[in-house]
């Protein structure tokens, strides 16, 4: 018998690339497409088998030119808003396969779990469910922030997965119990902007008007990683990686060297700190705050 595995923290890495022109260094097309092949087969190497896509842009269509063959990738696919209808949805997601060049996809997610909590959203998810059926996507879900009551809606709708905005600066969702409650619903967790925007790689000069009376914060904390010799890379990544309930945790990169820092610092001893201390706001048992950190992932 071949003895299985060790699981390594990178099992649990999935990567959705960012193909802006802000992050993404602007290139002619040849270039674009060398430069995305050599940051999926850099992946395919370091043993990252996940990659979570948008159906944004041309971004589905490059990756699906780009894949290394045989690819070892589960890809996860985000829909459309349901504003644009339920019909517009489930043809969207089937041409999302179509331009990955999938025949079928590891799961399908729902953009906003507010479709889900509107007038729509039953009509919506049985549409999901159709596609599973029809062995289209092995797993249904949707992201969701802790604001939208993703436990509540899990109870609900039963998804296989919910992905989850969660990260270092932003622990609500583990210190007010969602975690629990959806593992004990046996809801794989997708951890999600994991990197907060990058507010701990930024001065205080660059942050965001809205978060300019977080800088004391944030100049704290970098402090203590600074003083602990961890830095905020290897804390985001440890923080999320170390969640027991978190199946996956979804980290943005655009080039093959973002993604070699990634893979370093997720291969890192995890730092013994004290999270709790290196967050943002309070987590408390409400977890409605006003706390607003949004990502592309």
């Amino acid at each position: 018998m071949i003895p299985s595995r060790a699981q390594t923290p990178v099992d649990k890495l999935a990567l959705a690339v960012v193909h802006e022109p802000e992050r993404a260094i602007p290139a002619p097309a040849g270039a674009r497409e060398e430069s995305l092949r050599f940051l999926l087969q850099t992946a395919a190497d370091s043993g990252v088998t996940r990659i979570a896509t948008r159906p944004d842009g041309d971004g589905e269509r490059w990756l699906g030119q780009a894949w290394p063959f045989p690819s070892p990738f589960q890809v996860s696919v985000r829909t459309l808003p349901v504003s644009d209808g339920v019909d517009r949805v489930e043809a969207r997601a089937r041409r999302s396969l179509e331009r990955l060049g999938l025949p079928r996809g590891d799961a399908l997610l729902i953009s906003n779990a507010c479709d889900l909590a509107g007038t729509e959203g039953r009509a919506l998810w049985d549409r999901l469910l159709a596609l599973k059926d029809r062995g289209l996507f092995r797993r249904i879900g949707f992201c969701a922030t802790v604001e939208d009551g993703p436990a509540l809606l899990a109870r609900r709708f039963q998804p296989d997965i919910v992905q989850l905005k969660c990260n270092l600066l932003d622990q609500r969702a583990q210190h007010a119990g969602v975690l629990s409650e959806l593992a004990a619903l046996d809801v794989a967790v997708h951890a999600s902007s994991i990197f907060a925007d990058g507010l701990l790689f930024m001065n205080s000069e660059a942050l965001p008007v809205e978060m300019h009376r977080h800088a004391p914060t944030l100049s704290r904390i970098r402090r203590r990683l600074a003083e602990a010799r961890v830095d905020p890379m290897q804390a985001t990544l440890a923080y999320a990686l170390g969640l027991p309930e978190v199946s996956a945790v979804v980290a943005s990169v655009a080039s093959a060297a973002e993604l070699r820092a990634v893979i370093a610092a997720t291969h890192a001893p995890a730092p013994d700190l004290d999270w709790a201390a290196l967050q943002l706001e309070p987590a408390t048992a409400s977890a409605a705050g006003p706390l607003r950190i949004s990502s592309a992932a």
